[in-house]
């Protein structure tokens, strides 16, 4: 089974600010969140993370015993010049106009559609090789990500579009589980909060 796991808050997640590529470190809440993933994770074997601060620190909390494998294809997508802005600073236009073409970028950023590209090679993979963990019911790949590529990654279980994405919600320290029946991609949980 795949558990994908959101980083825990960070500082700009604590603003309510858009963040990407940028590089901001955890909140105590966000180490606390990342604290309480520890019980629910005794049986994972394997620990990917994206090279971002937030999720490689998320990793090292939650998964203490493991080193974290570092893995480009999770990290965040790029929002360019809107990383780190507000919310309000996107007009409702370029929302709409974003939500409703997966393949355009958000202005001079990346677009959910190369998200999905780089997420969906990662996992066919995973499936294809047939000792990976994702064939496995006793041991666990966990996955320290954000938002986009855990979104790509519901979307691929689901085989539906990636559009679908925008009808999700994936909170801080939430995780998310995949695994396989018969060798096809099935989600079991989504947004789970430990306890």
């Amino acid at each position: 089974m795949i558990i994908l796991i959101r980083h825990g808050q960070s500082t700009t997640n604590e603003l309510g600010l858009l963040v990407g590529r940028s590089n901001p470190s955890l909140t105590e809440q966000g180490r606390d969140q990342a604290r309480r993933l520890i019980p629910h994770l005794i049986d994972v074997r394997e620990v990917w993370t994206s090279p971002l601060d937030r999720a490689y620190r998320t990793a090292r909390l939650a998964v203490p015993t493991l080193d974290p494998i570092v893995k480009d294809s999770f990290i965040e997508v790029d929002y360019g010049s809107l990383d780190g802005q507000r919310l309000a600073s996107i007009t409702d236009e370029q929302w709409h106009d974003f939500e409703g073409n997966h393949e355009r970028p958000l202005l001079d950023g990346e677009s959910l559609t190369a998200v999905d590209a780089r997420v969906y090679a990662e996992l066919d993979a995973l499936l294809a090789d047939p000792d990976s963990l994702v064939h496995r019911n006793d041991e666990h790949l966990a996955i320290i990500s954000h938002v986009s590529p855990i979104k790509s990654a519901v979307t691929w279980a689901l085989g539906v579009h990636g559009s679908a994405a925008w009808r999700m919600r994936i909170d801080n320290g939430s995780m998310t589980s995949i695994a396989t029946r018969r060798s096809t991609p099935s989600l079991i949980r989504a947004n789970v909060m430990p306890l």
